[in-house]
């Protein structure tokens, strides 16, 4: 399928990452419409122009009207409502997602879907320490990196279809990766990095240390502030590859740490070397 502007978007799920789809889509000449549970969300989405219509009913005569079905769920959620809701949808529309997590997601809602629809797993990686539609953001995609996680069950047209997609939302830079490497990659670039600002904020008292620190201790817990409902599920969901990921850094620390305590200055300054070379690949991208 190719995204043309007849092609109407349905968003199920509309918090930040939903809105700001759709805001993007909207702004695009799009038709969008959402189905998700709160009313209040869907009035404030029409009232700033972000969907044309929404509901917090799941009907087939309003799901049979979209083309291409954008779920941002809760990984369990999201395969529910398929298990659900998937005779709603019409024959030769195309899904995709926003789920942090691959493996368990793709393969079983593929294995579920009938064949007359077509899943493809994306992951915008993107986002916001704050939350709900409120605070849609299509701007937040414009420096970002999207994912596309393609099986040998997609068809060429379906994966043009989700690159195009990113394409079209002002993501920086559109990848494919499989589901197993990208839960791999972000078991350590996003999961272990929320378990170390999680780590760093529950560790010390803190109340009274925000009058003292500085901008290295606000970088590195940013994302600390972190839902977690959801983020403990997708810990779950990734646990084999995040535990190994815990280890990995784990390892690192503990030799940086022995360094210090016998004092190698040697050993130190090797690690440090190598932290300050492999940073500047992020700052080069």
């Amino acid at each position: 399928m190719k995204i043309i502007k007849d092609i109407k978007f349905l968003i199920v799920g509309l918090g930040l990452i939903g809105g700001s789809y759709a805001e993007a889509l909207t702004d695009l000449g799009y038709e969008v419409g959402a189905i998700t549970r709160s009313q209040s969300s869907i009035d404030y989405a029409i009232k700033k122009g972000l969907i044309a219509s929404g509901t917090t009913e799941v009907t087939k005569e309003y799901v049979s009207r979209f083309d291409v079905i954008i779920f941002a769920l809760y990984p369990k959620v999201f395969i529910e409502w398929i298990e659900k809701y998937q005779g709603y949808i019409k024959d030769g529309a195309v899904l995709t997602d926003v789920t942090g997590v691959k493996s368990p997601v793709v393969y079983r809602v593929q294995e579920i879907l009938r064949p007359e629809i077509e899943f493809i797993g994306a992951h915008p990686m993107a986002g916001k320490e704050v939350y709900g539609v409120q605070n849609a953001d299509k701007t937040i995609f414009r420096n970002a990196n999207y994912i596309v996680t393609p099986t040998e069950k997609n068809t060429p047209e379906g994966i043009r279809c989700c690159r195009e997609l990113g394409k079209i939302l002002g993501f920086k830079t559109v990848c494919e990766l499989s589901p197993e490497k990208h839960d791999e990659m972000i078991g350590f670039l996003s999961q272990l990095t929320h378990c170390i600002a999680v780590s760093l904020m529950t560790c010390k008292e803190s109340k009274e240390l925000v009058n003292y620190t500085g901008d290295s201790f606000r970088d590195l817990t940013r994302i600390a502030k972190i839902n977690e409902t959801m983020w403990t599920e997708l810990f779950l969901l990734n646990k084999e590859e995040l535990l190994s990921q815990m280890d990995l850094f784990s390892k690192k620390f503990t030799e940086l740490r022995d360094a210090i305590e016998v004092e190698d200055t040697e050993k130190m300054k090797e690690i440090m070397k190598t932290s300050t070379t492999r940073r500047e690949y992020f700052d080069k991208k």
